[in-house]
């Protein structure tokens, strides 16, 4: 069996650069299993993304297929005949096959006798299947919005403008979008717009480097990245250059070159959020920052080509920068106008959500929640209060009205330009943290206070609406709501009851909304199930993680330390494994009996020296397990409690627990509860896997 390579192009117009990255996985993915599908030996599949082209290339593709034989199983044997003559299932299966029932054999399987016809499928070139694997292809890429063009019934994300499907020298007759495939690509829109002949084909990449394209997206990113940063260094000068943005520049261009621009210094007089939001968010440049960690007035950018005059390209993205910075320091000089205590009533013309009122009812929640929270995160109710009344404000400003992004960043400026204090100012200013899984949680303790606030506000009365996240359906953030909360209490350290912030919340809806709607069990169902996700991206594994959870989920801090402490006690501790199993097989033994905990334990009854002995060691270290436990030192009271492993051992090994006399069998559940108890204030043991 021979093979050759394969070249598999589709060029159209400019892709969306957020899809890229993923498509060039997506992409090797889906034709690997169509090949696999069709019988086709292959070897490394490479794809080449870039904004207007999806490639694929396999330096090794078996020419034909493989021969194949396929079993069809018919009915047994004793059904298939009776007393010598073929019955109508037979028959059928026979027509099935398209043979007399003569013609078929019988296969012995492991529920017996079976009538069977074996078809053979001789290998066929690959070259006459590879045209409609092509089109296959391209209708399973996960493509997240497709659109139609011309007169033709097909659909891509963008229209698609030539085809290439090269297998070894053949160029294949490949029809699809009403176009057929040629023997070439095509190079860069501007610099090489003509055809780009691939031969070999393993050349792909080298001949459009040639044409002005860099197909490969990661190197085509790490080209962006030196660049970048090679020519934020020649301005002495360190690029604000964050993954995100790096990807979406890699999905803009073919043709990546570094250029820098620069703004007049006044507009540094501007909030620095709001220039990196003009930079980043709106214009896809780089801001840099000088060598005192100060915004500069200079910046980066990509062109997607080489210009014979570049200040002509610089001069242009300049006048465009400077025209967005012109209105937001419009903004910034307006809005200053009017303090944020002043845009108070207007609030309650604007909605918050059909039926939880407008922002103003919000603001009267907030304030009123806030100061509850301070106190449980141990920071000043006052400031929390205050910052509550004017966290919303900034909505009706200009500047945030034009830079939605700014939301609460804005509101710390304006507040402190109102005279507010630092506190509340910052408070303001952080309580949207964290927005996303890359952002941090708000630094004051008065901004976390607020920011649990304005969380679970939101996430009790959308919960009290049915508005309930189901499978990919999040329209109102409210997964990411739920793992802020969760965040500022596990990297805030604090030690912070859900349940208790559900109840103060549910206090601030029970005018408006009815006690029928009261969505508690579900959002601490909502919250577990956040919690499970953030601990198993952690690493911690899954029985761990429900072991710890069965027993401590309403404290997010007090379970993240039990599940490192029992983590770590069952990695380093020799004796962990054997202690763990004794107490699930009490676990177990105590479940199976139904015993309910009414016998209370009186040690003078047990009569064995193996119960006696296991009753003295729990009392050796009761009172220390006790003062651990109470202390929330959950390391020390396992170490403490693995002292246990050889008593327990010794008891199941020479107390019958199950005895015919009843009072001293329930002596012994007793003492085996008291165990359990003490074992399921840390975790529940019984969910552990892997131990017998």
């Amino acid at each position: 069996m021979n093979s050759y390579p394969l070249l598999l192009e589709i060029g159209c117009e400019e892709l969306p650069a957020a899809e890229q990255q993923q498509l060039q996985l997506t992409t090797i993915e889906s034709m690997a299993r169509l090949l696999d599908e069709a019988g086709i030996e292959t070897g490394e599949i490479r794809a080449y993304i870039s904004p207007r082209r999806i490639a694929l290339l396999i330096h090794d593709l078996a020419n034909t297929t493989r021969a194949e034989e396929e079993i069809r199983r018919g009915p047994p044997l004793e059904r298939a005949f009776v007393e010598g003559k073929a019955t109508s299932a037979a028959e059928g299966f026979a027509r099935s096959c398209g043979v007399a029932v003569t013609a078929l054999q019988h296969l012995d399987t492991d529920k017996g006798t079976v009538l069977a016809w074996r078809i053979q499928h001789p290998a066929r070139p690959v070259a006459e299947l590879l045209p409609d694997l092509a089109t296959r292809w391209v209708e399973s890429l996960p493509l997240r919005k497709r659109m139609r063009w011309g007169q033709r019934e097909e659909s891509f994300s963008r229209p698609i403008r030539w085809l290439v499907l090269r297998f070894g020298d053949q160029a294949l007759p490949w029809q699809a979008f009403g176009l057929q495939s040629e023997a070439h690509s095509f190079g860069h829109r501007v610099h090489h717009p003509g055809p780009v002949p691939i031969l070999p084909l393993h050349s792909y990449a080298e001949a459009l480097l040639q044409a002005k394209v860099r197909a490969d997206w990661q190197e085509r990113r790490a080209h962006i990245d030196a660049e970048l940063h090679r020519v934020a260094q020649e301005l002495d000068c360190t690029p604000v250059l964050a993954d995100a943005l790096l990807d979406e520049i890699t999905g803009l261009c073919e043709w990546p070159v570094a250029l820098a621009g620069g703004f007049a210094e006044d507009y540094l007089n501007i909030p620095e959020e709001v220039l990196i939001t003009v930079m980043i968010q709106h214009q896809r440049y780089v801001p840099l920052r000088n060598q005192n960690g100060k915004l500069a007035a200079r910046y980066l950018f990509i062109a997607n080509l080489e210009s014979r005059d570049a200040q002509v390209v610089i001069h242009g993205n300049n006048r465009v920068l400077r025209a967005r910075l012109a209105d937001a320091a419009f903004f910034w000089d307006q809005d200053r106008r009017q303090n944020l205590e002043s845009r108070l009533p207007e609030l309650a013309t604007v909605s918050f959500q059909d039926g939880l009122g407008s922002i103003a009812d919000k603001v009267t929640r907030l304030s009123k929640l806030a100061p509850k929270i301070a106190a449980l995160v141990g920071t000043d109710a006052q400031a929390s209060r205050r910052a509550a009344e004017l966290c919303k404000s900034d909505l009706l400003s200009g500047m945030v009205g034009e830079f939605p992004e700014l939301q609460g960043i804005m509101g710390g400026y304006y507040a402190r330009h109102d005279g507010e204090t630092a506190a509340v100012a910052e408070a303001i200013g952080e309580h949207y943290q964290p927005a996303g899984r890359d952002d941090t949680i708000p630094n004051s303790a008065a901004g976390q206070a607020l920011a649990l606030a304005d969380r679970i506000d939101t996430l009790y009365g959308f919960f009290a609406l049915g508005k309930i996240p189901t499978g990919d359906r999040d329209p109102f953030a409210l997964r990411r709501a739920a793992l802020g909360i969760l965040r500022i209490a596990l990297e805030g350290e604090h030690s912070l009851s859900l349940g208790v912030l559900i109840n103060i919340a549910s206090g601030e809806y029970a005018k408006t909304l009815p006690a029928a709607t009261d969505p508690s069990e579900k959002l601490s169902e909502f919250f577990q199930d956040r919690l499970r996700v953030i601990f198993r991206e952690e690493g911690f594994t899954a029985d761990r993680i429900a072991a710890v959870l069965a027993v401590a989920s309403d404290d997010p801090l007090d379970a993240q330390r039990r599940l490192e402490s029992l983590s770590a006690f069952l990695a380093e501790d020799p004796r962990a494994d054997d202690l763990a199993a004794l107490i699930k097989r009490v676990s177990n033994l105590l479940r199976k009996e139904g015993e309910q905990g009414t016998t209370t334990l009186q040690p003078t009854q047990l009569r064995e020296e193996a119960e006696k002995a296991l009753f003295g060691a729990w009392s050796a270290i009761g009172e220390k397990v006790e003062r651990d436990l109470a202390n929330r030192n959950y390391r020390e009271a396992l170490v403490t409690l693995a002292s246990l492993r050889d008593p327990v051992d010794h008891f199941f090994t020479a107390v019958m627990v199950l005895c015919e006399d009843l009072g001293l069998r329930a002596q012994r559940l007793a003492l085996l509860r008291t165990l359990q108890t003490v074992f399921l204030r840390i975790a529940d043991f019984s969910l552990l896997q892997g131990r017998a």
